[in-house]
C-alpha cells in the first residue's frame, strides 16, 4: 500500500509540479449536499464521455472548480437534477460587498474562486480559480499568490505567454493574461484542478479569462487617472485575515505597480 501511494504521488507531481495532492475539499463538501451525487471516474472517462451535454458539463466543472483532464479514481460531485440548477446557485462568493465606487475582482484561495463586482458592490460574475500552491517541487519553495490589494496594470490577448515557465524554457500559455502585481496575472488555463496548484498566477477557465479581459477589466489610462481595475487576493486558510480589504471610494490608496509587463511567474 505504501508503495502504491508513493507511485501515485510521483505521477501526480509530474502532472502538477506545484501541488501537494489532496482530495478536493469543495467536492467533499458537495458530496454531503443532498442535491448532489458523487461518482468515481473510471479509466478512459473524459469530460465529454461523462457529460456530453455542454450545459451539464459546465455545471459539473464549476461545481467542482475543475476543468483539468480527469483521472481514474477521481471523485466528482454531480447534480442530481442538473436541469433545475444554475451556475449562480453554486456561487461561493458574496453576492454583495460594500460599494467601492469602482469595479473590483476578488480572488479567494480558500474557496478556489473569483468574483467580479461592479461599482455598487454587486456581484456580476464568478468562476473557479487556482492560485499559487503551498509547494512547488520544481522551485523547491512555496508558490503562494501574493495576498493584498492590487491593480491591473497591463493585459494581453490569447497569445500571452510566460517568460519563465516551464523553467529554462518559458512559453507556457497564459491566454488573456491580466497582470496585477510584478509578474503575477490572472489568465486562462485548461489546468484548473480544483485546488491551489500554480506557480503564483491565478488560473481561471478560458472563457472566464476572455470575458474579464475583454468585457470587464480596465487597464490604466489617462481617462481613469491611471487606475486599473482593483484586484483583491484574499488570505490563504493559514494566513488569517491580515490582508484582502477592498478599497473604497474614489480616494482609494491603491496605486499602479510599475513592473515589466512580461510575466515571470505563470503556472
Amino acid at each position: 500500500m505504501k508503495r502504491l501511494i508513493l507511485i501515485t504521488g510521483l505521477m501526480l507531481s509530474v502532472i502538477f509540479p506545484c501541488a501537494t495532492w489532496a482530495i478536493h475539499p469543495i467536492t467533499q463538501m458537495l458530496c454531503g449536499d443532498p442535491r448532489f451525487n458523487c461518482i468515481h471516474v473510471h479509466g478512459g472517462d473524459t469530460w465529454d464521455s461523462l457529460f456530453p451535454d455542454p450545459d451539464e458539463q459546465n455545471l459539473v466543472m464549476r461545481a467542482n472548480r475543475i476543468n483539468a483532464p480527469l483521472w481514474r479514481g477521481m471523485l466528482l460531485a454531480v447534480p442530481n437534477d442538473p436541469g433545475s440548477m444554475r451556475v449562480d446557485d453554486l456561487n461561493p462568493m458574496d453576492n454583495q460587498i460594500p460599494p467601492a465606487g469602482h469595479k473590483v475582482i476578488i480572488v479567494d484561495p480558500k474557496v478556489d474562486a473569483w468574483g467580479a463586482y461592479d461599482a455598487d458592490g454587486q456581484l456580476v460574475k464568478w468562476g473557479p480559480a487556482s492560485t499559487g500552491a503551498d509547494w512547488c517541487s520544481d522551485l523547491q519553495s512555496t508558490c503562494h499568490t501574493p495576498t493584498g490589494d492590487f491593480m491591473i496594470y497591463a493585459k494581453n490577448g490569447v497569445d500571452c505567454e510566460s517568460s519563465k515557465f516551464p523553467l529554462g524554457e518559458g512559453h507556457a500559455p497564459m491566454p488573456f493574461c491580466m497582470f496585477f502585481h510584478e509578474g503575477f496575472a490572472l489568465h486562462g488555463s485548461p489546468e484548473v484542478p480544483g485546488f491551489n496548484a500554480s506557480h503564483g498566477c491565478v488560473r481561471i477557465f478560458f472563457n472566464d479569462a476572455e470575458w474579464l479581459n475583454e468585457e470587464f477589466i480596465d487597464v490604466p489610462t489617462r481617462e481613469n487617472h491611471y487606475k486599473g481595475t482593483e484586484v483583491v487576493i484574499k488570505p490563504y486558510a493559514n494566513e488569517g485575515d491580515k490582508n484582502g480589504t477592498v478599497s473604497s471610494g474614489s480616494d482609494s490608496n491603491t496605486t499602479p505597480v510599475k513592473v515589466n509587463s512580461t510575466n515571470n511567474s505563470s503556472g
